[in-house]
């Protein structure tokens, strides 16, 4: 099995994971950002998980950023990890900037 198909097996489930576990709030709540928010830190345990995934995305997205000019990589593969951060969280960007940068490499 080659590298970049565990990192996008990872992808699927850094997809699915979380939204198996999100989907009811949405389903219920809607986009309510100010209650999302609310309960994403109600309590120190969740906040802790609010504050690690705001620090794992900023370090993901300077990580790709500087990745993808040093591999002088196409931009769009940074964009997709942008997007499949913000889209869906760090449990997709990450996976999806791997994959997408080794698929890049392997076809050099």
């Amino acid at each position: 099995m080659k590298l970049r198909h565990v990192y996008f097996l990872l992808l699927i489930f850094g997809i699915g994971l979380p939204y198996w576990q999100i989907a009811p709030w949405f389903t219920k709540n809607g986009l309510n950002v100010e209650k999302f928010f609310a309960e994403l830190f109600a309590n120190p345990v969740s906040g802790s998980f609010g504050m690690d995934i705001f620090v794992s995305t900023t370090v993901l997205l300077i990580f790709a950023w500087f990745e993808t000019a040093r591999l002088k990589l196409p931009k769009l593969i940074f964009i997709a990890a942008l997007l499949g951060t913000f889209g869906a969280g760090v449990s997709c960007g990450f996976p999806l900037f791997l994959y997408l940068r080794q698929r890049h490499i392997d076809n050099l």
